[in-house]
This record gives C-alpha cells, structure tokens and sequence, in this order.
C-alpha cells in the first residue's frame, strides 16, 4: 500500500509539538485592518493551540505527524 500523502495547506499552516498538541495562527489578520480597532489586531497576535473538536480533521490532515 502507498504512503499516505500529508496536505500541503496543513504543513504550510500547523506546526505539531512534542506533547502532541497542534499549533496555528489566529485567522482575520491578513487585510481590511483599518476597519479593526488596535485591541482586536493585538489579540489576534501570535498562536494558539488547536481545539480538541477539530483534532481528529487534523490527523487526518497530516498521518505522519
């Protein structure tokens, strides 16, 4: 049987960590940010792990990680 293939958006986007967890970026950061106030472009700073409901889309995302 083939090796499974790891979706190129999820290496690109998730980084794994050594307690199994899932890293990512916060999301609404990227354009239009004149229309978002300066607490809302400081709180989208940096990353967050993934929620546990959404894990199982993940591991399918990536099978080798």
């Amino acid at each position: 049987m083939p090796k499974m293939k790891t979706k190129s958006s999820a290496k690109k986007r998730l980084k794994v960590l050594g307690n199994g967890g899932v890293k990512r970026s916060m999301a609404f950061k990227r354009h239009i940010l004149t229309k978002k106030t300066t607490k809302t472009k400081r709180q989208l700073r940096g990353t967050v792990m993934v929620h546990e409901t959404n894990m199982a889309s993940v591991r399918a995302m990536m099978p080798y990680a």
